[in-house]
């Protein structure tokens, strides 16, 4: 048996508000309501993930200490878009590792942890490709930090997804190393300035 509760705020949030869920990003909380487990009285937030076409009910009680948080604010995105323009640390540890990293990072829910993974699997036009697990753990950060920049900033994800590009292009010169070892001819050191 589910009712719908009439009050609509609990632990700080509220319905209709977005919030950022560790595991899945971006969600909207579309209602708070009481179910009936195991003679138990439950209240649950009800979220939606447009996006993932997808509704998880999460208990209030347990919200924030699964990470459940608001969305982040302006100052702290401008700084995850400074974090995606910094020089790119890659350990010198197996992928299978790294990648662990990586994913730990993109489900922290952290929007630095996430911008940080954006930062470091980031290839430029002129860089080596990128292997398919790196491809996928980069479109799932790239994807995890564009939702929520435009969900505070109130832009579409694509313009949200351009903005991230264009502060990764503000970075220092990605590729640049390789064509300064002098080993690149002058055609493509042309190309790549």
């Amino acid at each position: 048996m589910t009712t719908q509760k009439k009050s609509s705020q609990r632990q700080g949030f509220k319905t209709n508000e977005y919030i950022v869920y560790p595991a899945h990003g971006v969600g909207q909380i579309v209602a708070i309501e009481e179910q009936e487990v195991a003679g138990h009285k439950l209240e649950l937030f009800v979220i939606d993930f447009e996006k993932d076409k997808m509704r998880l009910k999460v208990p209030v009680a347990k919200a924030s200490s699964i990470g459940m948080r608001k969305l982040a604010e302006t100052d702290f995105v401008d700084r995850s878009l400074k974090v995606v323009q910094g020089r790119a640390r890659i350990k010198r540890t197996m992928w299978s590792r790294r990648a662990q990293e990586y994913d730990a990072k993109i489900n922290s829910g952290d929007l630095i942890s996430i911008a940080e993974v954006v930062r470091d699997l980031y290839r430029a036009e002129n860089q080596p490709e990128q292997s398919y697990s790196e491809r996928q753990l980069y479109e799932a950060a790239l994807d995890r930090m564009a939702r929520e920049i435009a969900a505070v900033n109130k832009l579409s994800e694509t313009e949200a997804v351009r903005l991230i590009e264009t502060n990764l292009n503000k970075g220092p010169k990605r590729g640049k190393a390789a064509s300064e070892d002098g080993v690149n001819d002058g055609e493509t050191q042309e190309a790549a300035a």
